[in-house]
């Protein structure tokens, strides 16, 4: 089950996109297994060389009692020291920040996709609406004519 942070494209421009390992307890595992999560307004920070993810919502696992997990606690993204460095030499100097894009399972484990992004300006927006409107207004004339 892939979790999609659907408005990261729409409030901010990709630069460049990483994959990185999470780590999760048992309760959030099975939780994201059932696509209860949400990262809406989540982000990560760089704290002592390491990356983590905050204001990830992954909803209580119905079935698991006393081992449930906090809902909204900081979790470790696990990159390479070579991806971290690039990471805080881009937060740095650009002034850009690290958003989450995806979490999907890969080989049984879950991994995120980030990506260093720039805010967009509101007249970005608007032309990010309009060129997908263009380019939906295409696509539909191309099936029209087939």
């Amino acid at each position: 089950m892939n979790i999609v942070n659907k408005k990261a494209y729409h409030e901010f421009l990709i630069i460049r996109e990483f994959v990185a390992g999470i780590q999760l307890v048992g309760s959030e595992v099975k939780s994201i297994s059932n696509g209860d999560a949400n990262l809406r307004d989540s982000y990560a920070f760089i704290f002592n060389n390491e990356v983590y993810i905050k204001d990830l919502y992954i909803a209580k696992y119905k079935q698991a009692n006393q081992a449930n997990h906090i809902e909204k606690r900081d979790r470790k993204l696990l990159l390479t020291k070579k991806e971290i460095r690039t990471l805080l030499k881009e937060v740095k100097t650009t002034g850009v920040t690290i958003i989450p894009l995806e979490i999907f399972p890969l080989n049984g484990k879950f991994k995120v996709k980030i990506a260093l992004a720039k805010g967009k300006k509101l007249w970005d927006k608007k032309f990010s609406i309009r060129e997908n409107d263009l380019k939906r207004e295409a696509r539909l004339e191309n099936i029209a004519y087939k």
